[in-house]
């Protein structure tokens, strides 16, 4: 049976990753990750829920319920959070030029699998 620890493996090797990191919802610590150099784990899982916490408010302020994932753009890449489940987060920060449907559609679809992992 697969691990979270297998799923993050995977996903990092998806072509244009630079870092998966699965998180802790309550209190920001990774719970597993895999990034390239240059990425700070520990600061992205420090930051998480308070993105998703705002994210969280957005669409609750502007009536579209409760947030699931979200893709934020920014000058060296991409940034792909999601709430897996009440307990976890994931964030996967990608590269400029990276498709990243594929990568919206497997979280999507895998979402409760990979949160059942927990």
């Amino acid at each position: 049976m697969a691990t979270i620890r297998d799923v993050v493996e995977a996903l990092s090797r998806r072509a244009g990753v630079d870092a998966v990191v699965v998180v802790s919802r309550r209190d920001g610590l990774p719970i597993d990750s895999r990034t390239k150099d240059g990425v700070d784990a520990d600061g992205l899982a420090a930051l998480l829920p308070s993105v998703i916490t705002s994210m969280a408010q957005l669409g609750q302020a502007g009536g579209r319920g409760e947030f699931g994932t979200g893709v934020l753009e920014f000058g060296a890449g991409i940034a792909l959070v999601s709430v897996l489940n009440a307990d976890a987060l994931l964030v996967m920060l990608v590269q400029p030029s990276t498709n990243v449907g594929a990568l919206l559609y497997d979280l999507r679809r895998h979402r409760s699998a990979i949160a059942g992992l927990l």
